[in-house]
């Protein structure tokens, strides 16, 4: 399901919004200063490099090349002066002289020393925590992109639901790094994307398909599965060892109740993180420097507290929804307007699909004591026959079969992603839309409450 889809299916295209004749403006931006801007879904904002050097979160910018921007929020630094050219309709913009990038800097060159010395046993192992629209993404990027700038191959593990990275919201997904990233498009490409200039990076994905890892006791065991497959690749590829890995976090597990930190302090044992920063609250700060502070010398964690930048905003939730509906769109029908993909669009019967619902008691599927987590796995999933309620729904195609008890298909990674686009409950006949063309997936698939439904995405 990785392979380019069938062009059997035409994009769907939208009514596009009325054009607004804006005309060209230059920003002169002084060293250690940024441009800061948000432009909407609706709207483009592009972007041009005059003159000087200047980089976005961290990959820098060609000169003379045209960006384009849409729905998001971005910032583009300086280190030494440069001329920019921007032309389209921005919701904001505005120039920075107060930034966190000298204090990002700093952090990737300690990284790289560690990383010197590191060894037979490896390079850092770093968690980023903090609260929502702290810059945790943002700073994760930026720390990937430095080290891929000096000749190094990093690895980025999210383990963020909410935000998909090189893969559809609702998953968690690792990958090694060794080209720079998109501008455009963030972390870059996979193979399901289209045409990029950028080398595809191949994702391993493991489906969550809830929104908080608060909401139950599924989460622990994704985080234990993927520990073990970052860190046996490392184990294979001494190229990513030596560099160490940088783990992207939801804010929610940085909430805390009464000072513990559940699920931090689970990605930190399992992970064996030696290296936490800190963004946006001097609480968790304190209470994680608290807790780790005693620890022998070749299980120590340094917990390392960095400013929030004066960039992030809050993104509320109409905001965040568009985004993951955007990303979902891209997954089908790629992110390349002139070059865009056509998936495939087949009807299936009800009997053709074995379909896993996340059982909405998951949360007690375990039990309550630690010591009980993996003992009770009957609880996990409830198997489903489709029914109109899963129309506009994605599932998750695993590498299990259906078959596998129900942990196996918890742990197993994902193959790809298929959309239901209509349900007939009378001829008991599945619309399903594809990346590619081929016989209906006979693999078990997971469908969870996350993300939410996705209605137009086939006209």
């Amino acid at each position: 399901m990785m392979n380019l889809p069938g062009l059997n299916l035409a994009t769907p295209v939208a009514d596009a919004p009325p054009i607004a004749v804006v005309e060209k403006h230059e920003h002169n931006l002084r060293i250690y200063t940024e441009y800061r801007f948000e432009v909407s879904f609706a709207r483009t904002l592009t972007i041009k490099l005059l003159e000087g050097t200047a980089e976005y979160f961290g990959t820098e910018l060609a000169p003379t090349q045209t960006y384009s921007f849409s729905g998001t929020k971005g910032a583009i630094f300086t280190w030494h002066g440069c001329r920019l050219e921007v032309s389209g309709e921005a919701e904001s913009e505005y120039v920075a002289e107060e930034t966190g990038m000298v204090a990002y800097a700093n952090a990737h060159l300690a990284l790289e020393g560690l990383r010197d010395r590191g060894g037979l046993e490896g390079g850092p192992r770093v968690l980023v925590v903090g609260p929502e629209n702290a810059g945790k993404t943002s700073l994760c990027k930026i720390l990937t992109a430095y080290a891929v700038k000096v000749g190094r191959q990093p690895m980025m593990v999210n383990l963020d639901p909410r935000q998909g990275m090189l893969s559809v919201p609702g998953s968690l997904s690792t990958a090694a790094f060794s080209s720079i990233l998109d501008v455009e498009e963030g972390w870059g490409s996979s193979p399901i994307s289209g045409p990029s200039p950028i080398p595809v990076k191949m994702p391993l994905v493991y489906h969550y398909g809830l929104a908080n890892p608060e909401e139950g006791k599924v989460f622990k065991p994704l985080v234990t599965r993927m520990a073990l497959a970052v860190i046996s690749r490392l184990e294979e590829e001494p190229l990513s060892k030596s560099v160490g890995f940088v783990i992207d976090t939801p804010g929610s597990i940085s909430a805390g109740k009464g000072g513990v930190y559940d699920n931090i302090e689970h990605i930190v044992s399992e992970f064996s993180i030696n290296v936490v920063f800190v963004l946006g609250s001097e609480r968790l700060y304190s209470d994680l420097s608290r807790k780790y502070q005693n620890r022998p010398t070749d299980e120590a964690v340094n917990v390392v507290r960095l400013d929030k930048s004066g960039g992030c905003v809050d993104r509320d939730e109409a905001y965040m929804k568009q985004f993951r509906q955007a990303q979902i769109r891209a997954y089908f029908f790629g992110s390349d307007k002139e070059n865009g993909l056509a998936p495939h669009s087949q009807t299936s019967d009800f009997g053709d699909l074995n379909i896993f619902r996340i059982a909405e008691d998951s949360s007690n599927a375990y039990g309550h004591d630690e010591d009980d987590m993996y003992s009770r796995p009957s609880g996990i999933y409830e198997k489903t026959i489709p029914t109109l309620s899963i129309q506009n729904s994605l599932l998750a195609v695993t590498t299990a079969s259906p078959a596998d008890r129900q942990e196996v298909i918890r742990d197993a990674s994902v193959r790809g992603y298929v959309y239901v686009s209509d349900v007939d409950e009378t001829k008991k006949k599945v619309r399903l839309l594809l990346p590619q063309p081929g016989q209906t997936p006979a693999n078990a698939m997971i469908l969870g409450s996350f993300p939410e439904d996705v209605p137009g995405l086939v006209s």
